[in-house]
């Protein structure tokens, strides 16, 4: 925890030199350029306590009552524009700050020490700071915003408090900076203080009016793309990190209890290293392919001296379905010499919450072993697990003695779990397996792409907020890897669903495309389109015939497939109806 909080203040200072903070920049700087010495200190202060109701308090109660996400930045668009309108009307701004300053002297009253103090506008300054912490709440970086909405499906602690409180400590320790700095420029203004007062007014509301259109999310997205990455956040390696990716685990509630490891010993030969004890599997809804469906435990092979791989998958996930001709040959190979393989469903999207879905996908897959449904992840939070696919394999005394994370290495692991059986007192295990599966592409640069608000990134129409809208005219032209919606769309948090006129484009740079789609109800339509030609067959995935894609069942399409790695324009164009999820390359 100690980490984490330490990390959040290094992120609230990151935050505040990101260009996120630009709209907050007008109303500090005027407002510290006026009063005593300490009204700065105040400013901040108010700012780093109001920030930490903001994005604790305020974010459990939109949780709570289901309001949209975006009510934060609404909120905060209608105070900047207060803010700038009081600044702009002179008369209206000496009201407000007599009675901030009336406010802070009612509060100050009553000692000495306090009545010098607000001589120096250090409780007016906290006034000013505290109204300023819901404007700022927006720019709260992903570390604290991952935080904070798992915090809000939670109960509260204090070690969630104490790491917003440090990320506003942070940011407010920088602003501080900023307006120390201000004030030397301003006195130099002081003769035209008040036109320098409504000139930031005038700022401010400028900027409201250009966040209501979404240009600061346009302008962020657009330096994104062409500055390096330590510019435009610079807390984004730390947010990446090994160390801050377990701190959170466990802020979540998670016990990161094994790490990565194993692969060196495994591919020499040498003894497997123990990475901790194995949690139970927890948690779970439905259980396939043992005796009645009933649920199997680590305990109970445990007491049957069985080795245990724990195989965290989901059906929709294009890496976990490239690694399971592996793992449905390890079970065929080695069952009967001491393992037991144990599919983790942790679903990604809720369709896949649905044990039909699972099952139907488990027969179609032809996996044959254990698989437990684990809906509400608490088997994967109690392994502290951050990936799919993800194996932990496990011996016969219930220890970790192997952890993989995605594709590849299968030979190193599967030279651990014959270590393992070895230690067991297995002698013939016969040869290695050959399994032949799909690898991914070298070469393959496109991310992960996301149609939902929750996770949106790189599209052309700006943030996507959540409801219906029309999109209007798809672009002829996209950046690399940028996505563009066309014509009629309703938004949610993790899918898009196709209106009258829908179309989608993206520019990516891979050899197969993925798409995962639906269409409840009933089958209907996906037209596919490859640099501005229908899809041909024989560049095509095995789900699309004749530049036509047919969508039924919520799972992942194959869309496109060609002979070699290369830049290519997409246009799909699906009848309304039809549900969008996630693109995946390879």
């Amino acid at each position: 925890m100690a980490l984490l909080i330490a990390f959040a203040f290094v992120a609230g200072v990151g935050t505040a030199l990101s260009p996120c903070v630009l709209p907050v920049l007008p109303v500090a700087l005027s407002a510290g350029a006026t009063g005593g010495a300490r009204r700065p200190l105040g400013i901040v202060a108010g700012l780093a306590l109001s920030f930490t109701f903001a994005t604790v308090a305020l974010v459990y109660l939109i949780h709570a009552l289901g309001l949209p996400n975006g009510l934060l930045r609404t909120l905060a668009i209608i105070a900047l524009i207060a803010f700038g309108a009081a600044l702009l009307l002179p008369p209206v701004a000496a009201r407000v700050e007599a009675w901030l300053s009336g406010l802070a002297g009612r509060t100050e009253a009553g000692t000495a020490a306090g009545r010098d103090r607000g001589r120096e506008g250090f409780w007016s300054g906290a006034l000013v700071g505290a109204s300023l912490g819901l404007v700022y709440a927006p720019c709260a970086g992903p570390i604290l915003a991952g935080v904070i909405t798992v915090s809000a499906s939670q109960s509260f602690t204090a070690g969630r408090l104490a790491t917003a409180l440090s990320y506003g400590l942070g940011s407010a320790a920088a602003l501080y900076v900023l307006m120390r700095a201000g004030r030397r420029l301003t006195r130099r203004l002081a003769a035209r203080s008040a036109r320098f007062q409504q000139a930031l007014g005038a700022v401010m509301v400028v900027v409201a009016v250009l966040m209501l259109a979404n240009v600061d999310t346009r302008f962020q997205t657009a330096i994104a793309n062409d500055l390096p990455g330590f510019l435009v956040n610079p807390t984004k390696d730390l947010e990446n990190g090994h160390t801050v990716r377990g701190a959170l685990a466990r802020v979540r509630g998670q016990r990161h209890v094994t790490q990565a490891g194993g692969a060196a010993e495994a591919a020499t030969g040498s003894q497997l290293p123990v990475l901790g004890n194995a949690p139970e599997i927890q948690g779970t809804q439905h259980w396939f392919n043992t005796p009645g469906d009933r649920p199997l435990t680590l305990a109970g092979l445990r007491a049957q001296h069985r080795v245990v791989l724990i195989d965290f998958w989901t059906y929709s996930c294009i890496n976990c379905l490239r690694t399971l001709p592996h793992v449905k040959a390890w079970d065929a190979h080695y069952r009967g010499d001491g393992l037991t393989v144990i599919g983790v469903h942790t679903p990604e999207f809720p369709f896949e919450k649905d044990a039909g879905n699972v099952a139907a996908a488990i027969g179609q897959i032809g996996i044959r072993y254990p698989v437990a449904q684990d809906n509400d992840s608490a088997t994967w939070n109690a392994f502290g697990n951050q990936y799919w696919p993800a194996k932990y394999l496990i011996d016969e005394r219930g220890r970790v003695r192997y952890v993989h994370f995605g594709e590849g290495d299968y030979g190193v692991t599967e030279k651990a779990i014959r270590s393992l059986l070895t230690e067991r007192g297995a002698h013939r295990l016969g040869a290695m397996t050959r399994a032949r599966a799909e690898v991914a592409a070298a070469g393959a640069t496109t991310p992960e792409s996301y149609l939902g608000a929750q996770r949106a990134d790189r599209f052309t129409n700006g943030v996507l907020r959540i409801g219906a809208r029309d999109f209007g005219r798809l672009p002829r032209r996209l950046q690399p890897d940028a996505l563009a919606y066309g014509g009629r769309w309703r938004i949610a948090a993790q899918t898009a669903v196709a209106g009258a006129g829908a179309r989608l484009g993206l520019s990516f740079q891979a050899r197969r495309v993925f798409l995962v789609l639906g269409s409840p109800g009933r089958t209907r339509s996906l037209r596919v389109t490859l640099d501005g030609r229908p899809l041909p067959d024989r560049l095509a995935g095995r789900d699309v015939h004749g530049g036509v894609a047919r969508i039924g069942q919520q799972r992942l399409y194959r869309l496109v497939e060609l002979h070699g790695v290369g830049r290519h324009l997409l246009v799909l164009t699906p009848q309304a109806g039809v549900q969008g999820y996630a693109f995946t390359f390879g």
